[in-house]
């Protein structure tokens, strides 16, 4: 079970358990989270910890400080022994995007400033994103000659339409948290004292529902974008069958016919 609120093992980041809700908190603010070999380690230990543990319902992802995630540390980039770029993506970034879409339980990002270069891929792969006025997100790659990655020109034409990612990652412009929430990018914005509470409520009420019905409807939510029309009908009919036989969905039909709160257990 979850146990610990806190795993003192990680040093770039803050992991914490209360009430079914795992908060992951990128803590270099000095560096505004830029994000280090030993960060991406970390994160990707987190969210392993995160699927291990069936006592997590949902996940708040959030950044220590002003900004959400710049991005690469390209200080670190610099040193003479720095793995080579394909291997780094491949080998560190990737394996966190895939962990966060293959997690059952939904993640909540709590943008509560700049997400920058990987930082709004990181931002981008969340279930639910909720943004801090101050918040905004740039895909900076070009600035150093670099291109999109992390995921980024995989979900951003499917968050904005391909007409205005081509805009966002071509010529690197940024996207306020206002105009992130006019095209979608993000659910809502609050003032910048409201955002943990606002993505904390938004976590609890994914908590309370059933997971495995989560879990699946995330899943279907993904599968959409790739198959077709038949495909996709067939499929939910596939994940209502397994949502179907569980304990929660009776708990769920007891619940609506005694006019009371459901008590899901996950079985």
């Amino acid at each position: 079970m979850s146990g610990k609120p806190t795993n003192p093992t990680y040093t770039t980041l803050r992991y914490e358990v209360a009430d079914a809700i795992a908060t992951i908190t990128l803590d270099r603010p000095e560096a505004l989270n830029a994000l280090t070999i030993p960060m991406k380690t970390e994160l990707l230990a987190a969210l392993t910890a995160v699927a291990r543990d069936r006592g997590v319902r949902a996940v708040i992802l959030t950044g220590a400080g002003r900004a959400f995630c710049a991005g690469q540390d390209l200080k670190e980039r610099l040193e003479p022994d720095a793995t080579p770029l394909a291997v780094e993506v491949r080998e560190r970034y990737n394996p966190i995007i895939t962990a966060m879409r293959r997690l059952d339980q939904p993640i909540v990002g709590a943008i509560n400033g700049v997400a920058a270069g990987a930082g709004a891929s990181l931002a981008f792969a969340c279930d639910i994103r909720v943004a801090a006025e101050e918040a905004s997100f740039v895909l900076a790659f070009g600035r150093i000659g670099l291109v999109p990655d992390s995921g980024a020109t995989w979900f951003l034409p499917r968050l904005v339409g391909p007409a205005k990612a081509a805009e966002l990652a071509l010529l690197g412009e940024t996207l306020s948290a206002v105009d992130a929430e006019r095209f979608g990018v993000v659910a809502r914005v609050v003032v910048a004292e409201a955002l943990a509470a606002e993505a904390r409520a938004i976590a609890a009420r994914l908590a309370g529902l059933a997971p495995l019905a989560l879990a699946q409807t995330k899943r279907a939510l993904q599968r959409g974008w790739s198959v077709d029309l038949e495909t996709a009908l067939e499929e939910e009919a596939q994940r209502q069958g397994i949502a179907g036989a569980t304990a929660d969905h009776a708990e769920g039909l007891s619940a609506f016919v005694e006019k009371r709160p459901p008590r899901f257990t996950g079985e």
